[in-house]
């Protein structure tokens, strides 16, 4: 079995440079790779074009990338609570390619399957088709979206072991499986990294083929986006 643990962050983020293109996993706040993205800002790599679902907050997740200006290009289904994002966005400093949440999420998966393309029924008639082909499947029609092509793939995990074998929890699993091995390399960070043989076999979300580097994340925040409490009675 291929040992794919790495010691720490910085060894998980070798070969990262500027202009790359990378993949984000994490649903607002839920499920980011914290430790990869807090590593991205000290490394100071900028031009960067990042595909995840939103950008996280002004000052937590990838609004940090934001405030720092190292993101050129946002491919996103939803600006979010980020305001940061949404002021880069109206004044042109960040090019933002907003596309259907679904669509998104498939993009990725075909990126991790090795399907060049995929033709889907959202979109069609709207901006979002502009420009690209459109076919007729038993009389309803489709846009075709091509898969995501990116350099790295940055996931965050509940549970892994040293082959690379992931156990998501709850809703932080959101986007992280479609984008393990969807990228030229997938580093996953864990909050419990386990010797082999100790996860059960059926309650692997991903194997281990779909990830290259795999290490022990520390100091979660966990941070919640937006709390809601019942009122007292």
């Amino acid at each position: 079995m291929i040992n794919k643990k790495v010691s720490n962050v910085q060894d998980a983020l070798k070969g990262v440079t500027s202009n790359m293109t990378f993949m984000l996993g994490g649903f607002g706040l839920s499920g980011i790779p914290e430790n990869a993205i807090a590593e991205l800002v000290k490394l100071g790599v900028n031009g960067l074009t990042c595909i995840s679902n939103n950008a996280g907050v002004d000052d937590f997740g990838l609004g940090l990338l934001l405030q720092h200006k190292q993101i050129k290009k946002m491919i996103s289904s939803y600006v979010g609570e980020n305001d940061e994002f949404e002021r880069q966005m109206l004044s042109g400093e960040l090019d933002v390619e907003l596309i259907p949440q679904g669509t998104l999420a498939e993009r990725c998966r075909a990126a991790q399957a090795g399907f060049p393309a995929i033709y889907t029924p959202a979109g069609y008639g709207t901006e979002v088709a502009e420009g690209k082909e459109t076919r007729e499947f038993d009389g309803k029609m489709y846009v075709l979206e091509h898969a995501f092509k990116a350099d790295f793939a940055f996931v965050k995990a509940w549970k892994g072991d040293a082959a690379g074998n992931l156990i998501f929890k709850g809703t932080a699993r959101n986007f992280n499986p479609n984008m393990c091995g969807a990228a030229k390399i997938t580093v996953a960070e864990v909050e419990e990294l386990v010797p082999l043989g100790i996860l059960d076999p059926n309650k692997i979300h991903i194997p281990g083929i779909f990830v290259q580097r795999i290490f022990q994340g520390e100091r979660y925040e966990k941070r919640i986006e937006q709390r809601t409490v019942r009122q007292r009675s």
